[in-house]
C-alpha cells in the first residue's frame, strides 16, 4: 500500500537508538524522504497488528522527539520553493518565525537536529538549521568562529598566513 494511500492522521511507530517509541501521524512523517519512501517499499499497513516499530538508530530521543515536533508542526505547509541565487551580495537567511523560535536552542541540539535532518532526508528541516547556523556565523572572523564552536587552532603562523593569501578571494572587501 503506498502512503500516499494512507490515511495521513493513521500512526506509525518510531523507535530512538536508545529503544525509546513515539507514536507519529504518517501525514507529519511523511516530510522524510527516507522513512516514506522506506514504508512504500515495505507495503506498511497502519491496520496491520504485525507492523513492527521502525527503528531510528542514528537518533537519540531527545533530538527524535524534536523532530517530530517540527515535522508535525510543517505537515501542512507547502513544500519549499528554492531560493534565487545569490547576487554575490552577503544577507541574512530567511528563516521563518516558527522555525527561528524552535531553533533557539544549544549547539549540541542544533547540530543534533541538522545531523538527524540529514539522516532522515527532511529538507524542510536541514534547510532551516542550515540557515541558522549560516546567520550564528554572519559578520564573525575566523577567531571568533573558532571561539564559539570550540575549534582548536592546529595550524602554525606560517601555514595559516600561506592559507590567507590562497584564499583572499573569499575575505570581505
Amino acid at each position: 500500500m503506498a502512503t500516499g494511500d494512507i490515511d495521513p492522521d493513521a500512526i506509525i511507530q518510531l523507535v530512538s537508538n536508545e529503544g525509546k517509541i513515539f507514536d507519529v501521524e504518517i501525514g507529519a512523517i511523511q516530510l522524510s524522504t527516507t522513512l516514506k519512501d522506506m514504508l512504500e517499499a515495505c507495503g506498511f499497513d497502519p491496520d496491520s497488528p504485525d507492523e513492527a516499530p521502525v527503528p531510528i538508530p542514528n537518533v537519540n530521543s531527545a533530538i527524535l522527539q524534536k523532530v517530530i515536533e517540527w515535522c508535525r508542526h510543517h505537515r501542512d505547509s507547502p513544500p519549499e520553493e528554492d531560493e534565487d541565487a545569490n547576487d554575490g551580495r552577503q544577507k541574512p537567511a530567511h528563516v521563518d518565525k516558527w522555525d527561528q523560535e524552535f531553533l533557539t536552542v544549544d549547539q549540541g541540539t542544533l547540530l543534533g537536529l541538522m545531523l538527524a535532518a540529514n539522516y532522515l532526508d527532511i529538507r524542510g528541516l536541514m534547510t532551516a538549521t542550515t540557515k541558522t547556523v549560516a546567520n550564528m556565523l554572519r559578520g564573525l572572523s575566523v577567531e571568533e568562529i573558532r571561539d564559539k564552536f570550540g575549534i582548536v587552532n592546529d595550524f602554525t603562523a606560517e601555514e595559516e598566513e600561506e592559507i590567507r593569501k590562497q584564499n583572499d578571494w573569499c575575505e570581505d572587501t
